[in-house]
């Protein structure tokens, strides 16, 4: 059963035990959700159909759901120091296939491996954000070694022949390519052709699949576009003395979005972003929300839980609904709650790992990076400051992205920015290139371009500095 966020919602809703109820499912596994859905929990005990429930958000309800199991790291009478409450969701139903397949096996019956199905682990993982902890970096790891040459159809997809040749797929395929590819479809509609990509059996039927969720991502970002420079516009219409947190809604913004804008929000300006759009309900409105730097922002929100309709979510980001009318106290509520720490506390920082020289940068540092494989949530691809550089031209492409030419003495070094014009808080090209002088500074982490056979070294430009540190 594969619902709808635009129909059922999130979670685990009556609607999906009645249609279990149709077609004589007696046993009903989660995965990744319904901790909080005591309601519908109850609805499926009384139907007669034994609920397991594996979620891996943060138990916030007054009780946990009535079911047949409640398998969390992250329930309330779990240990706090448990080295699995970093999990991600796909990670909690891995470990149940592997108690379920150790019990099989003690009564000696024969259950085949699971090991390929650590692709789909270190897909989740590294794409639902999961702190890397040593748990978590060893699943993504084994992950990866089998991912680009899947068993499965759906997922060598992803993969082109010049990819499944090289010794390592690196974590960013996964974040950037595969992961929101994949989550196109939900965010438009329903994600079925997803489920059937993932599980398919025919090799040009897996391709056609594929191809659909490349047009639906090309339609997403466009979309995604357009919501955040209206939501940008709203903050930057709404400043008034320091930032603190950026609340903005508007009442026909897509709803499979405005996750996405609301961490495009934090990126942008540093502090925890809510994006409110209106919901199906007359006079309700949801929300996604993202969190900055290490500030729990779950808590932060459970403490205006009786202005909720529906909550959930974990520390770094959260999702509710709430009437309409709340809007204004829940603005007032959060910004005076956060107003009370230090800035620290609840802003992204901005800052980077180590200062290189240009002639640091070749392919034997890039090599050693790799070696750092799998980056991601706790285990951030390095930032480094780059001095010595001298910017020598620019293009600006698509009116969004800068690709920048550098030199160092005989070194020349290129660059690229993705949506980098109209980002706040950084200069333009045109003054960079103007003003720069002896002291100019390149924020950036470090890539290779490959094209049309050829590799070479590019620098993943986050921002340009002028002047003394």
């Amino acid at each position: 059963i594969q619902p709808s966020r635009f129909v059922e919602g999130y979670g685990l809703h009556k609607s999906s035990i009645d249609d279990a109820k149709k077609e004589g499912i007696n046993l009903l596994i989660t995965v990744d959700c319904g901790i909080t859905n005591n309601e519908a929990a109850l609805y499926a005990k009384e139907r007669g159909i034994d609920l397991i429930i594996t979620d891996h958000h943060t138990d916030a309800s007054e009780q946990m759901p009535e079911a047949f199991a409640v398998i969390n790291p992250n329930r309330r009478d779990e240990p706090k120091n448990s080295l699995l409450r970093p999990l991600a969701g796909v990670g909690v139903a891995f470990c149940v296939c592997l108690k379920v397949k150790n019990l099989l096996e003690s009564e000696g019956k024969k259950c085949p491996s699971l090991y390929p199905l650590l692709e789909y682990v270190a897909i989740g993982t590294i794409c639902d954000l999961a702190k890397l902890t040593p748990i978590n970096l060893k699943l993504v790891r084994h992950g990866l070694k089998k991912v680009k040459n899947s068993s499965y159809l759906g997922v060598r997809a992803f993969f082109t022949p010049e990819e499944r040749s090289r010794s390592i797929i690196p974590s960013e395929k996964l974040s950037f390519q595969i992961g929101p590819l994949i989550n196109s479809k939900g965010r438009l509609d329903h994600p079925e052709k997803a489920l059937k990509l993932l599980i398919s059996e025919n090799s040009e039927e897996a391709f056609s699949y594929y191809h659909h969720l490349n047009e639906c991502n090309n339609e997403r970002k466009k979309i995604t576009a357009d919501v955040f420079n209206q939501a940008k516009q709203q903050v930057l219409d709404q400043i008034t003395g320091e930032m603190i947190i950026n609340i903005v809604y508007q009442e026909d913004w897509h709803e499979g979005v405005i996750g996405i804008v609301a961490s495009r929000l934090v990126e942008t300006f540093k502090v925890p972003a809510i994006v409110f759009t209106d919901s199906e309900h007359e006079g309700i409105i949801k929300a996604s929300a993202r969190s900055a730097g290490p500030l729990n922002l779950f808590e932060c929100l459970q403490k205006n839980s009786e202005l909720f309709e529906k909550f959930g979510g974990h520390k770094a980001a959260a999702g509710l609904s709430m009437k309409k009318s709340n809007l204004d106290l829940l603005r007032k509520n959060l910004k005076n709650d956060l107003q009370k720490l230090s800035p620290i506390e609840r802003t992204l920082p901005d800052d980077f790992d180590l200062e290189i020289s240009a002639p640091q940068i070749d392919f034997n540092l890039l090599n050693q990076l790799d070696l750092l494989e799998p980056f991601g949530m706790g285990n951030e691809k390095p930032l480094f400051r780059v001095k010595g550089l001298k910017l020598e031209s620019f293009d600006i492409l698509k009116e969004l992205h800068v690709r920048w030419n550098f030199v160092s003495d005989s070194l020349r070094l290129k660059g690229i920015s993705f949506n980098y014009i109209g980002k706040w808080g950084v200069h333009s090209p045109e003054q960079i290139f103007d003003l720069q002088d002896e002291n100019l500074s390149v924020y950036c982490s470090l890539s290779i371009n490959r094209f049309n056979g050829k590799e070479s070294i590019q620098l993943m430009v986050e921002k340009i500095t002028l002047g003394p540190f």
